[in-house]
């Protein structure tokens, strides 16, 4: 790969030859990819872009750290679309408001985006089986694209993994094994069932290309914005991979003059799981935390990425904010009555917070936001019934009807 360099230890600064089934480095440290900007530039420029007819993550090759036969992956994963909500910036007291909704990926969430990097590094490295663990959409979303590319997958959740997804991955031919235990212990019976079988490795924290492959919803957001920078982007955060993610795509961008500024980032928590926000308040070394939320997908108390998270949120003089399960719950409905964006609990998170920050003053209108949807909601129906209650049920009867309207107080117009 001509445009890469190598990877590099964001803890020792030791480098390693970027080969396909690159990992950490020997002191524990998460890998960046690192690139030749200077190679990058005399092959992709904004024009040679947009004349491309790939609609997709691989529309971006040049910034991606993949060998040039590599073929894309046979699910279409990437160019989500971005919406303009001009109603939902009127509401929460913002200039302008853009939504990502990236629920509309194969397996509906971004994790698509470093699934499909991982079945993509795993097919140069000549593997026929990946594995990972996941608290539902980094497994699904493996799941979807392997069995696409004919390989084998192991999956490990944890026992609570909502129903909707680890259906996904049955229907996707996964072997899965459900842990009774944490998201921790999920994580390091995979590592030794990774270890022992030797299967190509898909965990986040681990795996330095799967960043590269989130990080292209920044490419995304500011094509789409036609290079026209936001001053936030808001993303609900779990282990730090999407946050780290996101940054890497903005710088990037800069780095060969795509755009001419960086925003600054909103770092989205539950507040019953929210280590990485915690450490930034605090100016403390993260902590482990219990995983007490509905939002099972950024439910991870040992978050294994934090060094690039942490890193991505002070670089872009970042905020944190941490919302309840009610304030979430309430975005989630504020999303699908304004937007008609329907969102998983951990998808609406970043949005949640973008309004918290609103009532609070800290964000206004003079700020342009882009707020980031990383699920569908149908990946989690039963907490959205839970928040949104159940239909009017009754015979067909206009009788009926009309009272169950008065009882409701709905005034039809």
């Amino acid at each position: 790969m001509k445009h890469v360099k190598y990877g590099k230890c964001v803890k020792c600064g030791r480098t390693y030859p970027a080969a396909p089934d690159l990992t950490a480095c020997a002191c524990g440290g998460i890998l960046d990819i690192v690139y030749d900007y200077e190679y990058i530039k005399t092959r992709l420029t904004k024009e040679t872009l947009a004349a491309r007819p790939e609609r997709s993550m691989w529309r971006y090759r040049e910034l991606l750290p993949i060998e040039d036969a590599t073929e894309p992956t046979p699910l279409r994963v990437g160019w989500s679309p971005l919406y303009d909500e001009p109603r939902l910036a009127e509401a929460l007291g913002l200039k302008r408001l853009w939504v990502k909704d990236d629920g509309q990926n194969p397996t509906a969430s971004l994790k698509d985006r470093a699934s499909a990097m991982a079945v993509a590094k795993a097919r140069e490295a000549g593997a026929g089986t990946i594995a990972c663990s996941s608290t539902g959409n980094a497994a699904s979303s493996l799941a979807g694209n392997a069995a696409a590319a004919g390989l084998a997958t192991y999956i490990f959740v944890p026992s609570r993994a909502p129903k909707g997804k680890v259906a996904q991955l049955m229907t996707f031919g996964a072997t899965v094994i459900s842990v009774q235990g944490s998201y921790e212990e999920t994580f390091e019976l995979s590592k030794q069932a990774i270890d022992r079988w030797g299967w190509y490795n898909r965990n986040a924290a681990i795996n330095p290309y799967l960043s590269e492959g989130k990080k292209t919803v920044a490419l995304e957001i500011m094509e789409q914005l036609d290079w026209q920078v936001p001053d936030y982007i808001a993303i609900s955060v779990g282990d730090g991979c999407t946050i780290a993610g996101l940054w890497k795509g903005l710088k990037d961008l800069y780095a060969i003059g795509f755009i001419d500024r960086l925003p600054r980032l909103i770092s989205a928590q539950a507040e019953g799981c929210c280590p990485l926000n915690r450490a930034i308040e605090t100016g403390e070394d993260w902590r482990p935390m219990e995983e007490n939320t509905l939002a099972d997908s950024i439910a991870v108390g040992v978050p294994r990425n934090a060094d690039k998270a942490l890193m991505a949120i002070r670089e872009s003089r970042g905020l944190v904010v941490n919302v309840s399960d009610e304030e979430i719950m309430a975005a989630q409905k504020l999303l699908g009555r304004t937007c008609g964006v329907f969102g998983e609990p951990a998808g609406v998170t970043g949005t949640a917070g973008v309004k918290k920050l609103c009532e609070r003053g800290v964000i206004g209108g003079n700020d342009t936001v882009v707020s980031v949807v990383t699920g569908n909601g149908l990946k989690d129906v039963e907490n959205a019934i839970k928040a949104c209650g159940e239909p009017i049920s009754i015979p067909s009867d206009m009788d009926r009807l009309l009272a169950a309207f008065a009882e409701r107080r709905i005034a039809v117009e």
